[in-house]
């Protein structure tokens, strides 16, 4: 993976990360790839300047818009999930936000699409993603439920906020050659995160762990 450091590491040191990493470690995370893409992606920079020193705490951060920076186990955590069976060609992710797991998986896949509902963190995420010169990602303002039907079908599919249930609009976008679908799916009080796998028009779904995210809304947001 090339080295994507940019100013701004002042703040944090190289050691700091690596408690991350051995913390994400001691939590189960086994992929050195996902490891390396934590390690390398300067998630400081996905964050505003007053928030900035705690980039490398393992919790979750408000970006606004009654949204937050989820938390690195639980990114690696996904994207670990999706990349179990190998290397993806094209991942949709629902919900860009600050752009940091975007970056992440386009670190690791070889093109990324991304869609957001509210339009200043759409902004925001593009201006950080060409800083760090990852141009392997198309950005979109829209409904995220509806997913990116024009760019289907996608080997893998991420969700950053939770539905209440499980989208069929996202199911159909699956390849239908071992697509997967890595997803938080529960009300407010309690969430599952979700695998879907796809094999024709079989869908296997496996419960991996109990997690808190924002909910999925339907809307844009100019």
């Amino acid at each position: 993976m090339r080295d994507l450091e940019i100013d701004g590491i002042g703040m944090t040191s190289r050691r700091t990360r690596e408690r991350l990493i051995q913390r994400l470690m001691d939590q189960g995370i086994q992929s050195g790839k996902v490891l390396d893409a934590i390690r390398t992606i300067p998630r400081h920079l996905f964050l505003d300047e007053a928030l900035a020193h705690r980039a490398y705490e393992d919790t979750a951060l408000p970006i606004g818009h009654n949204q937050t920076l989820s938390q690195p186990y639980i990114v690696a955590k996904m994207t670990e999930v999706l990349l179990a069976r190998g290397e993806l060609n094209k991942v949709l992710e629902i919900g860009t936000g600050s752009g940091y797991q975007t970056a992440v998986l386009a670190s690791l896949v070889a093109r990324v699409c991304s869609v957001e509902r509210i339009r200043p963190l759409q902004e925001k995420a593009q201006q950080r993603l060409s800083r760090l010169s990852l141009n392997n990602v198309r950005l979109r303002h829209t409904d995220g439920g509806m997913g990116w039907p024009e760019e289907s079908p996608f080997d893998g599919i991420i969700v950053t906020a939770a539905p209440g249930e499980i989208p069929a609009a996202l199911l159909s976008q699956l390849s239908p050659e071992g697509g997967r679908l890595v997803i938080p799916v529960g009300g407010h009080n309690f969430q599952d995160l979700v695998l879907v796998t796809r094999n024709g028009d079989e869908y296997q779904r496996k419960v991996l762990e109990a997690v808190r995210f924002v909910p999925l809304l339907a809307g844009v947001i100019r």
